[in-house]
């Protein structure tokens, strides 16, 4: 899990981001700090791995704050001005979010922190959290089957029932480990080892009847 904190003097600001970590399984909301002075504090007596950090705040600025650190966290710059892109780049920050940001680019920020830094954030494990009606619960990926995309949820089935979540299908299937875990359709993916059957246009996961898309037959064709 990563243990991430928001700094930003906007309300608004603060409450999307909020919502946007909601919705992502890795992130855990540590704290939300209004100004650099606050967020000092947290860093002081909790550990943060990742800040998400304006850079226009009163006081000390959040170029200034980054640079104030001795052993700062990573980084993701939010802002509504980009003239400081290069600024924040040079401080080795994993990427400046533009004002204002929707969910779509929050996720791709997030996909390149973990290829970034995956031995630091994530442990090769059999298991992945999930963010289900509130609460996080732990699904072993030998019990996933297949995940349908619905809509902005994603439906996953395991072999004991079923679990609605809120994310991208894109981003489920980064998350996932491959290849044991399969696109056979934009608006699905299985786990290799639940496929009883395949053939040209379907694969068989159980009972169900799983659709292939013809943009990942060949893919799916050289993988089987």
């Amino acid at each position: 899990m990563i243990r991430c904190i928001l700094i930003d003097d906007e309300p608004l600001a603060l409450e999307v981001l909020e919502h946007f970590i909601s919705r992502t399984p890795q992130l855990e909301l540590v704290a939300k700090c209004g100004n650099a002075l606050d967020a000092f504090k947290v860093l002081h007596d909790q550990e943060v791995d990742l800040m998400f950090l304006d850079i226009k705040m009163p006081g000390i600025s959040g170029l200034d704050f980054v640079s104030s650190l001795k052993t700062p966290p990573a980084v993701i710059f939010t802002t509504a001005f980009a003239e400081h892109a290069v600024k924040g780049f040079e401080l080795e920050a994993i990427d400046y979010l533009l004002k204002p940001i929707t969910f779509e680019r929050f996720e791709k920020s997030i996909r390149k922190l973990l290829k970034m830094r995956p031995s630091e954030l994530t442990d090769a494990k059999d298991y992945t959290y999930f963010k289900v009606s509130g609460r996080l619960i732990k699904l072993f990926h030998g019990d996933l089957l297949y995940a349908q995309s619905v809509k902005d949820y994603i439906l996953i089935c395991t072999r004991s029932g079923n679990h609605l979540t809120h994310m991208t299908m894109k981003y489920l299937a980064e998350l996932l480990p491959s290849p044991a875990f399969l696109r056979v359709h934009r608006s699905y993916l299985v786990n290799r080892a639940a496929i009883s059957q395949a053939d040209k246009n379907n694969v068989y996961v159980g009972n169900e009847i799983i659709p292939v898309g013809e943009n990942y037959r060949s893919n799916l064709e050289k993988i089987m």
